[in-house]
């Protein structure tokens, strides 16, 4: 890298988008600051650090985990306010569904400037490719693993997005497209495995239809669904003032939901997730 490439950096936090799989996506400006950082706050430190000495950084590496961030705030805050601090995720644009986004809120709150350094994100390289309404987009990143509160968080984001985003393992691929087919009925979906690296693939079908071809797979993988909303209008207003009736009386939300999917022909655990009540029990 020459030196007329080369950047002066203020002090400060600075969110660092890194490649989510091809090396080739670093910006040169990433690079500079990843170079002239005196600390590098990253999820993994062997991954960072190699990163880092790519570009000849020479920094300090911190691990910053959903475990440990609350403690290490302060100690990243206080090198931030004297020098250049990078802040990375594992992979891709810091602070979307990890435990960077209570970093860049602490520094905000203790008056530490933060620079956005923006780059490689798999939220938007998946919604660039699926073709789908961009506008009016719901990013759950990881579901919960309990299948109510899948559903139910599924169900709550499609009533009011045209497009969801789901971060997904791809062990629990299979699985999350045979949700979304009895959640959303059956909504065209768009699968991006890989993104950016040797391996990529980007399939758009049926939930129903990706389900059985990615009942395994390997490697990351970003959703995005388009959701149905026409199907899910016209069965959700009756549906939820009978929840709503329901919970009024007394009944038991399990059971409510179990006679509203016999009687409106709908999916026990999108019912389930109409009950506007408290969620006392577990379907």
């Amino acid at each position: 890298m020459s030196n007329q490439q080369e950047q002066t950096f203020l002090h400060g936090l600075y969110v660092v988008a890194t490649p989510i799989g091809n090396l080739g996506d670093l910006s040169p400006r990433a690079a500079n600051v990843l170079k002239s950082a005196a600390l590098v706050a990253a999820e993994d430190t062997r991954l960072s650090g190699a990163l880092v000495r790519r570009c000849g950084g020479t920094g300090q590496l911190l691990s910053l985990t959903e475990h440990n961030v609350l403690k290490r705030i302060p100690a990243v805050l206080a090198a931030a306010q004297q020098s250049v601090v990078a802040l990375v995720s594992d992979a891709g644009t810091p602070a979307i569904s990890d435990p960077g986004g209570r970093l860049v809120e602490a520094a905000h709150a203790a008056g530490v400037t933060v620079y956005a350094i923006p780059g490689p994100s798999a939220l938007a390289a998946a919604l660039s490719v699926a073709g789908f309404d961009s506008a009016d987009v719901h990013f759950l990143g990881f579901l919960p693993r309990a299948k109510g509160e899948r559903i139910t968080r599924l169900c709550k984001a499609a009533a009011s997005a045209a497009t969801l985003v789901i971060l997904e393992s791809p062990g629990r691929l299979g699985a999350t497209l045979v949700e979304l087919t009895e959640a959303l009925g059956d909504p065209e979906t768009v699968v991006c495995r890989e993104l950016t690296k040797v391996h990529e693939e980007v399939v758009r079908g049926r939930a129903s239809e990706l389900a059985r071809r990615f009942e395994t797979t390997r490697g990351e993988v970003t959703l995005v669904v388009r959701v149905n909303a026409a199907a899910t209008d016209a069965d959700e207003a009756p549906l939820r003032a009978y929840m709503d009736e329901m919970r009024r009386a007394g009944a038991r939300r399990p059971a409510a939901a179990a006679e509203a999917a016999r009687k409106f022909g709908v999916h026990r655990d999108r019912a389930y997730a109409l009950w506007d009540g408290p969620a006392e029990d577990t379907p």
